[in-house]
């Protein structure tokens, strides 16, 4: 079996450790996430497994003939060739083979078949040819265009050259090729920036089929929930292994955060008593013993530290103005570009208060719709109005491309910030990741997307009642999602948005409205609502039948069904509770003891006396194979206990 794993790794970039004794195993089969806030070395670990950057100690064991394909964050760009013959080169290693096959087979022609390096070659050459055919290499003209039409490209795409096509598009072509690689370990750092609800949903279903193991670094939590069943949390240079999905390992970290918590602020206590004895006493003769005594118990003290990405921040922006019951209305609203018509007999009436998530295919309309509703774009036919006291803003895909200047991000945020939130400015860009001496650095020195998590924050300090955002939630991490969300339902003006998140669009959506080529529909509900809605619609479910079903379940929670009915089936449905929410909680301990199994079978399989020993590792290998498959069972019926736990709940 493919595999490789890490044992006792260090890494340090000056006095600062990225890496501190890191163990991890990636393996056919391998479902894992790597988790660790912005800048603490995940991108740097990625390589380090992709052996494109060496560490400063620890063994690195990688199975021979282990494939391993890396796609980066960012930065990569294709010219030269069309799109379909760029695809071609991720077949590059396979060709190779096939030319070491020609080879082979010339000299095995001119041996006898007695000569004692014939088996050799024929077992050489039976190796490279199952390679091959393995890699995919003979079925590539059916391989490359489902990959790149799944990734959202269009059949008249494949011919285009590379260069046309945008920086978005250009790490789709990159993500495309290592998919088309079919490695044995594939390692993906954010590969979900780029793609739409639609080419994430095929990335999920592809990896769900993928022989190969991965290792994934993402922002989308509903992403990572259905494609992995491990999590590695990076933390100052630890590395933590955790089972199950990441709500599982959210789960299982905000108990460890608890501790840590009351660890910590029992430690502060200890640290302020002894700092305050300190002061009291550094300058008295008959009690610099003591004094001493505790300087240097402060010195060698191990601080605890709590992880940024866990720490809870609250923030609250100012509240809107008052409007008028309706917020905007649309009426015939559309819009052309040439002959290619986009938005076509448009109508829509928004009331205050209400979030309206935009969806659609990529080229539908949606950016497009949301230039009309800020105003941006006025070139449109129909009539657009605002509702009475309606105050815009808006928030746009390249609103980094408009900030300059040389102060710093802090300066420029304190002359934004009204006067009673200026004291409250470090913890906002903090949540939206400037943290530390970010905040000193200028704005003209700033990435694209820190210059838009700014225009983000900057939008949110204003006093509006009527947000337009598109893509709020690019270049943010998980933590400063969920603060986002957390501000955004509690905020009491009307938000029109489209996102690729799916958990935040089904979070804060109140009404959906979907938009496809010259045609659109408006869906009473979240996205969750919307989506139920569709599959329902496309496979055809008989909506007398649905009804019946939705009258019986709203039965359950509606007061007028009778008062001693509705006690009883209340009853009844806090009973079944109970019950999961103690399966739940043998399921978790299960999990935790396998989790400590297969530690263990992990410490042993990296022992040099046991890797370097064939038979050892394979029955170490077996056993691991046998603990991960129970894991596997396990995770599901735990996925399957919370979404019956979270139905009953409702």
């Amino acid at each position: 079996m493919a595999f490789v794993q890490f044992t006792k790794v260090s890494l340090a970039f000056g006095d600062r450790d990225i890496l501190m004794n890191a163990g991890l195993y990636l393996a056919s089969g391998s479902r894992a996430a790597l988790s660790g806030i912005n800048g603490s070395g995940k991108t740097t670990l990625m390589k380090v497994i992709a052996g494109l950057m060496q560490s400063d100690s620890g063994e690195r064991a990688i199975q021979k003939g282990t494939r391993i394909s890396y796609l980066p964050q960012s930065g990569i760009v294709h010219r030269g060739k069309r799109l379909i013959d760029e695809a071609e080169e991720a077949y590059q290693a396979a060709a190779a083979m096939i030319h070491q096959m020609e080879d082979l087979g010339r000299e095995l022609e001119k041996r006898k078949e007695d000569d004692g390096k014939t088996a050799a070659l024929l077992e050489e050459y039976h190796q490279l040819q199952e390679t091959v055919e393995q890699s995919g290499y003979y079925n590539r003209s059916q391989q490359i265009p489902m990959v790149l039409t799944g990734l959202g490209f269009a059949e008249s795409d494949l011919n285009r050259p590379c260069e046309e096509f945008s920086g978005g598009w250009q790490m789709r072509i990159a993500l495309a090729k290592v998919l088309l690689e079919s490695p044995d370990i594939l390692l993906l750092d954010e590969p979900t920036n780029y793609l739409d609800i639609e080419a994430r949903t095929w990335l999920e279903e592809w990896l769900k089929n993928f022989s190969g193991g991965y290792l994934l670094v993402s922002h989308d939590r509903y992403f990572l929930d259905v494609t992995v069943n491990e999590v590695y949390e990076l933390f100052q240079g630890t590395l933590k292994r955790y089972a199950g999905n990441y709500s599982a390992y959210e789960k299982i970290r905000e108990t460890e955060l608890e501790t840590l918590m009351n660890s910590y602020k029992a430690q502060q206590e200890e640290i302020a008593k002894a700092e305050d004895l300190i002061r009291r006493f550094r300058y008295k003769p008959t009690k610099a013993a003591m004094v001493q005594e505790r300087i240097k118990r402060l010195e060698k003290m191990e601080r605890v530290e709590i992880p940024e990405s866990l720490k809870k921040i609250n923030i609250r922006f100012p509240p809107p103005p008052h409007s008028g019951r309706i917020a905007i209305t649309l009426e015939q609203i559309g819009k052309s570009y040439g002959e290619r018509q986009i938005i076509s007999g448009l109508d829509l009436l928004l009331e205050s208060k209400e979030k309206l998530v935009v969806v659609g295919r990529n080229g539908a309309g949606k950016t497009t719709l949301l230039r009309i509703i800020a105003g941006v774009d006025q070139q449109y036919e129909g009539h657009l109005s605002l509702g009475s006291g309606i105050s815009v803003g808006y928030f746009s895909q390249d609103a980094a491309e408009t900030m300059t200047g040389s102060e710093s991000v802090l300066e420029f945020m304190e002359a934004e910030a009204p006067l009673h939130l200026i004291p409250k400015v470090r913890d906002m860009l903090g949540a939206f990741l400037f943290r530390g001496d970010d905040v000193y650095k200028p704005i003209s020195v700033l990435s694209g997307g820190e210059k838009s998590r700014l225009a983000l924050l900057k939008l949110l300090l204003k006093p509006f009642n009527l947000l337009i955002l598109d893509e709020p939630t690019n270049h943010l991490d998980l933590s400063s999602k969920d603060i986002l969300l957390d501000t955004l339902k509690a905020y009491e003006g009307t938000v029109i948005f489209v996102s690729h998140d799916r958990e935040f669009m089904e979070a804060l959506s109140t009404k959906t409205l979907e938009l496809r080529p010259g045609q659109h529909k408006l869906y009473y509900g979240n996205y969750a609502y919307y989506l139920d809605k569709l599959e329902r619609e496309q496979s055809g479910q008989d909506e007398v039948q649905v009804s019946a079903q939705n009258k019986e379940t709203e039965k359950i929670h509606d007061t007028s069904f009778g008062a001693a009915e509705f006690r009883e089936a209340d009853k009844k449905r806090q009973a079944q509770q109970r019950r999961l929410q103690r399966e739940e909680e043998q399921i978790l301990k299960t999990l935790e003891s396998l989790e400590q199994e297969k530690q263990k079978l992990i410490d042993e399989i990296q022992k040099p006396e046991v890797y370097s020993n064939g038979e050892k590792a394979k029955s170490v290998q077996a056993r691991l194979d046998e603990v991960n498959a129970k894991i596997d069972t396990a995770s599901e019926a735990w996925e399957a206990i919370a979404a019956e736990l979270e139905e009953t709940g409702k």
